[in-house]
C-alpha cells in the first residue's frame, strides 16, 4: 500500500513535505545539576523555583535598580551550602575557567561602594575530597574588592546563547582559576555563604545564587561496562 500511494501521488505531479528537523542547539556551559543543598538560618528566597533557578545562565538582577525575584536567585542562608555539577568536567585553561554569578551591584554606580554577599568556592574531582579557594573575606588592597570570594563584581548583560566560550571580561560575575589551586579538572563547584548567623524570620538572608558558568570544559570520559 504505501509503494502503490507514492506511486500515485509522484504521477499527479505532487510531492510530500517533510519538514527538516531543527538543528540541534549546543548546550549552553552552566550548571546542570544540584548534588547538594544544605540552607542556613535565612533561607527560603526562590525556593519554589528550586533547582531550575540556579541551573543554566543567569537570570538576576543586574544593577541597582532592579531587585532579583523569586524565580532568579536562591538565597542560602547564614552558612548555607550548594553543590553544583556540569554536563562535563571544568578544564583548567589560560585565565579564568569557571564563573560564578550572584546578584551585587554598584551604589551609586560606584565600584568601590557595593552591595555583596559573601560565598566562599570549592572545587571537587570527586565530590568528597574538596578544594577551596582562599578568600579575602576582610577585603583586598583595592576598596571594592574581595579576591578569591564570590558575590561581589556584577552580573553584566549579554546574550548567553552567542556568548560562547564565556568570557568573564564581558559577562560580569566572580571568576576563579583552577591553576589557583593546583587542579587540572573539577567535577563539581561548592559555594557556601560566609555569614555566622541569620535571621530567621527572614527569607533572603545570605548568598544569593544565580549560576554557575564553565569558561573551558572537557567531556568527561566515558565510562567502562
Amino acid at each position: 500500500m504505501k509503494i502503490a500511494l507514492g506511486v500515485a501521488i509522484g504521477g499527479l505531479g505532487l510531492s510530500a513535505c517533510v519538514e527538516d528537523p531543527e538543528p540541534a542547539r549546543t548546550a549552553l556551559p552552566y550548571a546542570t545539576g544540584v548534588e547538594h543543598f544544605s540552607p542556613g538560618p535565612g533561607a527560603g528566597w526562590g525556593a519554589a523555583h528550586f533547582p531550575e533557578l540556579v541551573l543554566g545562565p543567569p537570570q538576576g538582577a543586574l544593577n541597582s535598580a532592579a531587585a532579583a525575584g523569586r524565580d532568579e536567585v536562591l538565597s542560602l542562608g547564614a552558612g548555607g551550602e550548594i553543590v553544583l555539577s556540569f554536563e562535563g568536567l571544568i578544564m583548567d585553561g589560560p585565565g579564568a575557567d569557571f564563573v560564578v554569578f550572584e546578584n551585587p551591584f554598584w551604589i551609586r554606580n560606584d565600584p568601590t561602594q557595593v552591595w555583596y554577599e559573601l560565598g566562599e568556592v570549592s572545587v571537587s574531582q570527586d565530590g568528597e575530597s574538596w578544594h577551596t579557594f582562599p578568600c579575602a573575606a576582610g577585603g583586598g588592597e583595592q576598596p571594592g574588592q574581595w579576591p578569591g570570594c564570590a558575590g561581589w563584581s556584577p552580573t553584566r548583560v549579554y546574550d548567553a546563547e552567542a556568548m560562547l566560550p564565556l568570557d568573564p571580561a564581558q559577562t560580569g560575575g566572580d571568576a576563579f582559576d583552577l591553576a589557583d589551586l593546583g587542579l587540572e579538572w573539577a567535577r563539581y563547584v561548592r559555594v557556601r555563604d560566609l555569614l555566622d548567623d541569620g535571621n530567621s524570620t527572614l527569607d533572603n538572608v545570605g548568598f544569593d545564587l544565580d549560576a554557575v558558568g564553565v569558561v573551558h570544559s572537557e567531556a568527561p570520559p566515558s565510562e567502562e561496562k
